[in-house]
Formats: C-alpha cells, sequence, structure tokens
C-alpha cells in the first residue's frame, strides 16, 4: 500500500496487521478524486482507521489535521509509523480506543470534523454502525460536512440521520463506499 496523491504521495505503508482490511489504492484514488477540494483545509476524523491510510492520504492531499481512532493495538503502532513515514505526524493524533467508546467521551476532541472517513469491518453489525453515525450527529460535525463509509458491497444500509443526504455512491470489487452529506 502506498500514499496515491499529494505532499507523500508514493510513500509506502507499514505492513498491514492481521485482521485489518484496508480499501485498496484504487478505491481510495476515486474516493478522493470524488472529495476533490472538500478535503483542502478540512478536520478530518478517521475511524476504525486500521493503518491510517485514508486519514493520512487526507492528510497529503491538504487537510489541516487528522484524529485517528482505532482500537487494535498494532495497528494504532502501524498509524504512528505510517503517520512518520509520510511526515505527517504533527499534523495527526491517534487515539487507542473503540469507536463507539470515544464517540461518547465528553468534550468531543478535535471537534467539529469537515470530513469523517469510517471504514469499519465488514461484520460490524448494522445497529453498532447506525449508533456510530448518531452519535457523529450529536456535535462532531462542521456545517457542511461529508461522511465517508465503507461497506460490503449488497451488506445492510444502515439508518442515516435525518439531516444527512447521500452524495455519491461507488463501487470498488465488492466495496461499496458512500458519501454522505449535510442535506
Amino acid at each position: 500500500m502506498r500514499i496515491v496523491a499529494g505532499s507523500a504521495k508514493g510513500t509506502r505503508l507499514a505492513t498491514v496487521p492481521p485482521g485489518v482490511r484496508p480499501l485498496s489504492d484504487r478505491a481510495r484514488e476515486g474516493l478522493f478524486a470524488s472529495l476533490g477540494d472538500r478535503v483542502v483545509g478540512a478536520r478530518v476524523l478517521d475511524l476504525y482507521a486500521g493503518t491510517g491510510a485514508l486519514g493520512i492520504e487526507a492528510l497529503s492531499r491538504g487537510a489541516e489535521a487528522a484524529v485517528f481512532v482505532e482500537r487494535a493495538r498494532t495497528a494504532v503502532r502501524a498509524i504512528h509509523e505510517n503517520l512518520e513515514r509520510a511526515r505527517l505526524a504533527g499534523r495527526g493524533t491517534v487515539v487507542a480506543a473503540e469507536v463507539l467508546a470515544f464517540l461518547r467521551r465528553p468534550g468531543r476532541p478535535g471537534a467539529p470534523f469537515d470530513l469523517v472517513l469510517a471504514d469499519p469491518p465488514y461484520d460490524l453489525p448494522v445497529e453498532e454502525l447506525e449508533a456510530v453515525l448518531a452519535e457523529l450527529a450529536r456535535g462532531w460535525l462542521a456545517p457542511g460536512f461529508t461522511v465517508v463509509l465503507t461497506r460490503r458491497k449488497g451488506s445492510s444500509t444502515p439508518v442515516v440521520p435525518l439531516h444527512w443526504a447521500p452524495a455519491r455512491r461507488l463501487a470498488y470489487g465488492d466495496t461499496l463506499v458512500v458519501l454522505m452529506r449535510e442535506a
């Protein structure tokens, strides 16, 4: 895996830890082409961060800062290593926590976010994903936000908060990428 574009273009990322399913380079390239200039200057929240590839790609393309949330210790170490490799560690904050527990913490560290990148495990129950989306809607998002959610093609679609609208759906292999914006 590598960073596709921006200041860290071509940077090879650390080996993917066991149990982590990162979005392919092709899917990341398509996603960020769809996001366009929305990334520049954005405050990014990378949930289920895995290797940190999505958030690091955003930083490489001009995002102001990123918060990475990941519970697996091996993945947290990989995110730190990848931020160093990309020379972007000063703009990234890594939080070792379960996503829902993080979102329920008081204070909303780093919020509000312009861009949320959520690449949860394919087997995450849809009810838990709906709880994550509901928590995001409680003060985590900046006006004009974009939330990106990856799912297995054909899996249950979560119910999204009322003021969100699907903006685009992208398919790559068995992965579906859904972009949602403020309605």
